[in-house]
């Protein structure tokens, strides 16, 4: 499993698939990184790279008691860019994660 542990300590899970320009997909609540599937897979057989994680709190990421807010999950992601060297980036969002 691909996880980065960002700066408070918290594990973000990820998926990071195929090469080419990257598509960066933000589920809502209560959802994780699996409910892109059916979209990654048509994207990265497309010539994209595909990238989906599960915010804290969801799915295979830490089960943390703190920063279930919208700034801290921007900050989550935006450690896991800056790690994954993600340039000219398409984001993606449902629900709450189309917020910021």
């Amino acid at each position: 499993m691909s996880k980065i542990t960002v700066s408070d300590g918290t594990e973000i899970y990820y998926k990071d698939w195929g090469t080419g320009q990257p598509i960066v997909f933000h589920h809502g609540w209560p959802l994780s990184g699996d409910d892109w599937d059916t979209q990654l897979m048509f994207f990265v057989s497309q010539g994209f790279r595909v990238i989906a994680h599960d915010r804290r709190g969801h799915g295979r990421s830490s089960q943390t008691s703190e920063g279930h807010n919208m700034d801290t999950y921007v900050a989550d992601v935006a450690e896991l860019t800056a790690f994954l060297d993600l340039n000219d980036a398409i984001h993606i969002g449902h629900s709450t994660g189309g917020e910021k």
